[in-house]
């Protein structure tokens, strides 16, 4: 039997892993690069922002700072779009091409868009999936109990489907900000190249995080082959 970090099922995990690095440090990476250069219009992500909710008939949306680098979300229960201080002060291609997706989870909101409300609904259960799929897998592994394994499995794929499920609504989010940002004149066509270049290095994360749980799933299969041996 071999040690939980050395056995033979790590040669799936570690590619994805390496994915999910080099995915980090690019989002990085390319935020920091366009957060230096600003936009012609010197608006601040706080600002496009609110032009394209107004746009978009959301003024009941309210625009909030928040702590943290690269935080910004939307809270659909809430209705408020949170920002981080390097975007909602900022006025730089990054900052508003950032703030500019997070509205775009705004209007997913009020067009109903369902795979939004999808991904709400399996937070509870990705939740308790992450956090206890894999470690009932591995435990069960260790004492020979299949059961344990395949319940491990069932758990973790809850989180598995979480994550495939943003994929949609990620991209859908950076396609509407792109529009949007065309649309109101934010920024011109230069800067737009700028902004893709920023959201669909935020948006390989999120592949890099499915893969990673993609990987994980099929870790615990392996893990179920070898309990039988």
């Amino acid at each position: 039997m071999y040690p939980f970090f050395f056995d033979p099922t790590m040669i799936v995990l570690l590619p994805a892993i390496l994915i999910a690095f080099y995915a980090q440090y690019k989002v990085k990476n390319t935020f920091n690069k366009y957060n230096e250069v600003q936009i012609s219009s010197n608006l601040t992500g706080a600002d496009a922002a609110r032009k394209i909710l107004t746009q978009n008939n959301l003024d009941n949306v309210e625009i909030r700072k928040t702590d943290g680098k690269l935080s910004d979300h939307y809270d659909p229960k809430n209705k408020t779009l949170n920002l981080s201080s390097d975007v909602y002060n900022n006025n730089s291609i990054a900052a508003v091409g950032v703030a500019a997706h997070e509205v775009g989870h705004a209007i997913q909101d009020k067009d109903n868009y369902r795979p939004l409300s999808l991904r709400a609904s399996l937070v509870p259960a990705a939740n308790i999936g992450s956090s206890f799929g894999l470690p009932l897998a591995i435990f069960g592994f260790f004492i020979r109990a299949d059961f344990l394994i395949m319940t491990g499995f069932v758990l973790f794929s809850a989180a598995f489907l979480f994550h495939l499920v943003t994929l949609p609504v990620e991209f859908n989010a950076s396609n509407r900000a792109i529009s949007n940002l065309k649309s109101t004149d934010l920024l011109t066509e230069t800067e737009i190249k700028g902004a893709k270049k920023v959201l669909k290095a935020a948006a390989f994360t999120y592949v890099a995080t499915t893969l990673v749980a993609l990987a994980n799933m099929l870790r615990i299969l392996l893990l179920a082959g070898m309990g039988d041996d």
